[in-house]
């Protein structure tokens, strides 16, 4: 099996995540031992943004980072456990509003779930999910 950084550069879909994962300085710690729980934006919610958003946060590496943690959680929670929780800690710090039964992650819909990694799982999710 590949690791959460390993399936995203191999997965058609996510080179703006992982193009500003990179940008954020993340790939080491994504490649970590984990386990970790990632709510992966895939291209179509990155260029749902605002124009010029990427390319605004790829300029400002600790603020992209910031959001780029915000979708990590330290676990490893599958879809069934998504369904028992209301709520995840990001790494970021600040918590992650969960429906595990409506499958959403904030304001973001699950589109695949229970990607399974060497260091953790994947959910993908359709938005970009912020803070606050």
């Amino acid at each position: 099996m590949a690791s959460i950084v390993e399936i995203a550069t191999t997965t058609p879909g996510f080179s703006t995540l992982v193009a500003a994962v990179q940008a954020a300085g993340l790939v080491e710690a994504l490649q970590g031992a984990g386990p970790f729980t990632v709510f992966a934006p895939n291209d179509d919610a990155f260029a749902n943004l605002p124009l010029g958003t990427v390319q605004t946060l790829v300029q400002n590496p600790p603020q992209l980072a910031r959001i780029l943690k915000f979708h990590v959680v330290a676990g490893h929670y599958t879809q069934a456990d998504l369904s028992q929780v209301t709520s995840l800690q990001s790494l970021e710090g600040s918590p992650i509003p969960v429906n595990g039964a409506a499958g959403e992650v904030k304001n973001a819909t699950v589109l695949m779930a229970d990607v399974e990694a060497d260091n953790g799982i994947i959910h993908v999710i359709d938005r970009v999910i912020l803070m606050g």
